[in-house]
């Protein structure tokens, strides 16, 4: 043996000797940890796991009923490697998405994702360093104090859905999805759609809700065979190809319109300060920093599709729940006159602190019908154990908010729509205040203060307007109000007649002067 290779051998064989033990040591380790459960769920079929146990329709409360069936809270299922974790109650929710949230950041990637083109989603975006810059960026334009810059905005859109409303009150799902594409597309582009036959409405109201259900773990079967998104969409039974180029089809309309409009606008001297509009002044139309833009038209584009869709659903299950309680209306009504004075002027973002029981309608309104029944879903960057179920590395860990929301531990009769369970025994709203809409941890929504902000203005002016009932017949008796909704994605209420009226001829005035 030469001195070099005596040398060496002490170097190397000492060094595979401690690679050997630590290998020895962690595969002994992985297979203690293994001998501990997964958390219970649906038995695996020979070869396809639960792949046909996975829900595609009616999803949050069937995942629900999981919790009932195996007596569990956190509920596991897989399918060829892939592995889900469904979380049903909310304490086991903060435990891992915030108590562990240095194991629970991540997002998985999934197959559809790339399919439908939704790569720009930053909610979606593995955690990492380019996620970070979309974060912090996004902090800077929407924390609760930035917030507040776009107060005019909401209260310029709420008072036209306002007149819209009074002037057509039967177009009130039109006047809805104009309202909640109007205010993110004013945030991040500076553009206000001409009318509700604008094409960007129907172009986003479609690709959200075709992208949505897509991404639901049973929504296709990409998710759990991720080959298949390789199959042409030619081929007989590809529905989730077909249906996932679509939406593809419809992502990058949806990009391109605000951005050529933004751009056209600042040529002709006509633009509005916006995100985008902001950026392409400072820089002009060439020469910018080409990652900035791309990180500002991603967060400008997630709000406008995302925002929209979860304002069309929440402002769709507000009325609704006021066409069928008027006694919640009639309680909300009474405190907002109260303040306003009936007719003498509409509410501000000053008078939140001053309407506790309107504040505990929004708050209601988002726990019995939360916009998205599911949270996007964690993924597990390293192998966990928690309360003695064996938790895989690389699971997805979905947030059943749904479930969460109409746990009745939490809250008794929890279908019931009762804003009144959010104040204590001396009349004062409680400390409740959270809404589990907004996800949790670090993936916590960024623009949940905005959010908030609409959702809030839209509930205290509608409330202060109008009142809404069923409609009447031909003979003038109530027509029963149809209750049928969709939670397969967002939670959507399907078209119901209803009657909305204006609370007065002073009202009216009010609302018309608007218009100034």
């Amino acid at each position: 043996m030469t001195p070099l290779s005596s040398s060496l051998s002490y170097v190397v064989i000492p060094t595979l000797l401690i690679v050997i033990i630590k290998s020895l040591h962690s595969l002994l380790h992985r297979r203690k940890e293994r001998l501990l459960p997964f958390p219970p769920g649906p038995s695996p079929k020979f070869l396809f796991g639960n792949a046909l146990d996975f829900p595609t329709e009616d999803v949050p409360p069937s995942y629900a009923e999981w919790s009932k069936k195996y007596n569990s809270d956190i509920l596991h299922a897989s399918a060829l490697g892939t592995h889900l974790v469904v979380v049903n109650s909310l304490k086991i929710a903060e435990d891992l998405f915030e108590r562990r949230a240095q194991l629970y950041n991540d997002r998985p990637i999934t197959p559809i994702g790339r399919v439908i083109g939704w790569e720009y989603v930053t909610a979606l975006m593995p955690y990492g360093a380019w996620w970070r810059k979309h974060r912090k960026i996004s902090h800077q334009l929407f924390y609760s104090g930035a917030a507040d810059q776009y107060k005019p905005i909401q209260t310029q859109e709420v008072h036209a859905f306002l007149r819209n409303m009074l002037h057509k009150p039967d177009e009130h799902d039109k006047h809805n999805k104009m309202l909640s594409v109007a205010i993110p597309l004013l945030i991040g582009f500076g553009y206000k759609p001409d009318s509700v036959d604008d094409p960007i409405i129907e172009i986003a109201d479609q690709t959200a809700a075709v992208g949505f259900k897509l991404l639901l773990f049973g929504g296709t079967l990409i998710n759990v065979f991720p080959f298949l998104r390789y199959v042409p969409s030619w081929v007989p039974g590809a529905v989730g190809k077909k249906l996932a180029e679509k939406c593809r089809s419809m992502t990058r309309e949806m990009q391109r319109i605000p951005v050529e409009r933004a751009k056209s606008d600042l040529a002709k001297g006509q633009a509005k300060s916006a995100i985008m509009t902001d950026f392409y002044e400072k820089y002009g139309t060439t020469g910018f920093p080409e990652e900035e833009e791309s990180i500002l038209k991603n967060i400008s584009w997630t709000t406008y599709s995302g925002a929209s869709e979860t304002t069309i659903s929440s402002t769709g299950s507000f009325l609704y729940l006021m066409a069928t309680h008027p006694e919640v209306q009639a309680r909300a009504q009474l405190e907002l006159d109260h303040v306003l004075g009936s007719g003498r002027r509409l509410p501000d973002f000053n008078d939140r602190g001053s309407l506790p029981y309107v504040e505990a309608v929004y708050r209601e309104l988002l726990r019995v019908y939360p916009p998205l029944p599911l949270a996007l879903p964690h993924a597990l960057t390293e192998d966990d154990i928690y309360e003695g179920y064996f938790l895989p590395k690389g699971a997805n860990v979905l947030a059943n908010i749904w479930a969460m929301t109409h746990d009745e531990r939490l809250y008794p009769d929890p279908d019931v729509f009762k804003p009144e369970r959010f104040f204590d025994r001396k009349g004062k709203l409680n400390e409740d205040s959270r809404i589990l809409a907004y996800g949790f941890g670090r993936r916590v929504c960024v623009g949940k203060a905005v959010a908030s902000n609409t959702m809030w203005l839209l509930i205290a002016s509608f409330l202060a307007c109008f009142t809404i009932g069923p409609a009447k017949d031909s003979e003038g008796n109530p027509v029963e109000i149809n209750g049928e909704f969709d939670m397969d994605g967002a939670t959507m209420y399907k078209p119901f007649k209803c009657s909305i009226m204006p609370r007065s001829q002073a009202i009216q005035t009010l609302i018309e002067s608007t218009m100034d």
